[in-house]
């Protein structure tokens, strides 16, 4: 009886595995198909999803787990559902541009810690609240341009430590604080677009304590600003220096002149309205302070805060953030009282150091930018030794002198080993010849030759000639009979005979 029943529940034990087995293997089956499921209106490609353009006034579910590019753009979302992104672990780009968003619900992009780029632009946004974007730890561009935000909370944007890149351009904003830049990171910001809003004034005193890379990438061009010398002058600093957020839109840097909307005045294009302007105030711009160091020789900045500060960071050329104790490697060290230690500078550490002090003591937050030239050591030559040099164009020289000397071939006696020709004898200094263009007539002795023209080669007149130029031959002669030309002799004769000009008589 006990076996009966043991075989029994062997039998029924046996009976359940291909149960178990098919509930085992369908489980996954449907995991799968939940996580790669597309919807219909959408296009899937890999991990890209595209749901623009049709018309969306909902997001559709469910959303591809596996999505990391997410194009929600040019539908009529009204609004988005806070955790609507809690099934999108991997997002990293999302795309909300040309909706009707007209708000952001607290918790909205709760649980999108990996999103780096989110474009909310030409939506209805009126206002920027405190806890719009909470749990955008990562984000590195936001898009906000051409929305209707008049007003953007103190602290919008704090949380947003990774953030890189702000466009805030063709809204309605009236005032922006640059003093704490409403929560952003001053040490990861470049670039900050705040043109073609409604700005009244720029506080300049607030403006001119930023990095140079902020000004590089802070854009105030198109607003209706009241004109000012101060911030005149601070804008024709930035065009000087160069900066992009200046040199790339000359034309449209315009300021209101006598307070009515239509008294708009270019910069740049009418500087004559500024003209009357005195030199700019001590402390409007900062000017650049520049060290230069040896390759492997240590550097120590200090940060010439006015007050002790609270805080020190440091901006490297690389765009790292430095703060106590340093980087990782200990290559550059951040002291306690704020001053930066590099142990061995290196080429890689040519560029501009930015140094960020805040605290209680300091007015404002402040900012120290130092321009590091990281230079090679000058290779060592062997001093120049002039007097050898003289001792041996010397030498050389005088042996050029006795080479000409002796082993150039005298003319002269060169003429006197050949043999004597049928012409009239020369001598060395002999300075004619008789060219004649018919030669004379064989038969007739006796018989002259014709009158030809003669080429005669004439002396230099010097000093014992009384003026007059002696001619070596002055009549024709009998070439069949020749007669020894007798050639006066004369010391002042002696010259080349090759260095006359030849003169048609």
């Amino acid at each position: 009886m006990a076996s009966l029943i043991l075989v029994c529940m062997l039998w029924l034990w046996l009976g359940k595995l291909p149960l178990l087995e098919t509930s085992t293997h369908s489980a996954p089956e449907n995991v799968s198909h939940v996580l790669h499921h597309c919807p219909k209106v959408c296009i899937c490609a890999s991990d890209l999803l595209s749901c623009s353009n049709r018309h969306l006034h909902v997001v559709p579910v469910p959303l591809p787990v596996m999505t990391t590019v997410l194009d929600l753009s040019y539908n009529v979302l009204p609004h988005l559902h806070p955790g609507w992104l809690a099934a999108l672990p991997r997002l990293h780009i999302l795309r909300l541009a040309h909706n009707q968003l007209r708000s952001l619900s607290r918790g909205t992009f709760h649980n999108a810690s990996g999103l780096r780029r989110l474009d909310l632009s030409s939506n209805g946004l009126h206002v920027v609240g405190h806890h719009d974007f909470e749990g955008l730890t990562g984000l590195e561009e936001l898009l906000l341009y051409n929305n209707h935000i008049g007003f953007v909370d103190h602290s919008a944007f704090r949380g947003l430590g990774r953030l890189s890149r702000l466009y805030l351009s063709c809204n309605r904003l009236t005032t922006f604080s640059f003093h704490d830049l409403h929560g952003l990171s001053p040490g990861q910001l470049r670039v900050l677009d705040l043109s073609t809003n409604r700005l009244a004034s720029i506080p300049v005193n607030e403006v001119v304590t930023l990095p140079a890379f902020i000004k590089n990438g802070l854009y105030l061009h198109n607003n209706p600003i009241r004109c000012g010398c101060n911030l005149y002058h601070m804008l024709l600093r930035w065009r000087q220096r160069g900066f992009s957020s200046v040199c790339d839109y000359l034309e449209e840097h315009v300021c209101i002149a006598f307070d009515v909307p239509s008294s708009r005045v270019r910069f740049f294009t009418h500087s004559k309205v500024f003209e009357n302007c005195s030199s700019p105030a001590p402390g409007l711009e900062q000017s650049d302070v520049h060290l230069e160091v040896q390759v492997g020789q240590p550097l120590l900045i200090h940060c010439d805060a006015s007050a002790p500060a609270a805080r020190y960071a440091w901006v490297s050329p690389s765009n790292e953030l430095l703060v106590f104790p340093g980087n990782k490697d200990n290559t550059i060290r951040v002291m306690s009282n704020g001053s930066l230690s590099i142990k061995e500078a290196q080429p890689s550490h040519t560029g501009v150091f930015v140094c960020l002090a805040a605290g209680s003591r300091l007015h404002h937050n402040q900012t120290h930018e130092y321009n590091v030239t990281v230079r090679y050591p000058p290779h060592e030559s062997e001093p120049f030794n002039t007097g050898l040099t003289t001792l041996l164009g010397c030498v050389v020289s005088l042996i050029l002198v006795l080479l000409y000397l002796f082993l150039t071939p005298c003319s002269c006696c060169c003429r006197c080993c050949r043999p004597v020709p049928l012409v009239p004898p020369q001598e060395c200094s002999a300075q004619s010849s008789i060219l004649s263009s018919t030669p004379p007539a064989a038969d007739g002795p006796g018989r002259k030759a014709s009158t030809h023209k003669h080429v005669v080669f004439l002396e230099p007149v010097k000093e014992g000639q009384n003026g007059r130029v002696k001619l070596a031959v002055s009549e024709d002669f009998d070439l069949r009979n020749p007669k020894i030309l007798q050639v006066k002799s004369d010391s002042e004769s002696i010259s080349s005979m090759f260095s006359d000009t030849p003169i048609m008589s």
